[in-house]
């Protein structure tokens, strides 16, 4: 028996991986998304695909499970997205208070990649 593959993974081809890849897209964002609770930053990549970068720091996250929570949720939703996205390279920011309760992270987070894919293309 033969079990495919899900189109839409998170494999290693779409990370961000060394500090170059990261300050490249930090020196070169031609692309932000802003929140309160978040920041997205973005710069088009040669490499055909989009690739996602997370930056959750425990300065503004204290919880480890609170962190762990939020990078799964924003790789979640990047995963889900990124057929919609541009070849970019995007750091994903968490700023303080994106742990809170009663707070739809993945409402939120699904709004702010609609809104880079449509900066990011011109639209």
């Amino acid at each position: 028996m033969i079990l495919s593959v899900p189109k839409e993974t998170f494999g290693k081809n779409k990370r961000l991986l060394t500090q170059q890849m990261f300050q490249q897209v930090f020196d070169k964002a031609t692309f932000r998304v802003s929140h309160r609770k978040f920041l997205m930053l973005a710069c088009p990549n040669e490499l055909g695909r989009a690739r996602l970068g997370l930056v959750i720091g425990k300065k503004n996250i204290r919880l480890a499970v609170n962190r762990n929570r939020v990078k799964r949720l924003a790789r979640e939703t990047f995963r889900h997205q990124q057929g919609n996205l541009p070849a970019i390279d995007i750091i994903f920011l968490a700023r303080r208070g994106l742990d809170e309760p009663n707070m739809n992270i993945t409402e939120i987070l699904s709004k702010a990649w609609i809104k880079l894919s449509q900066d990011a293309r011109g639209v």
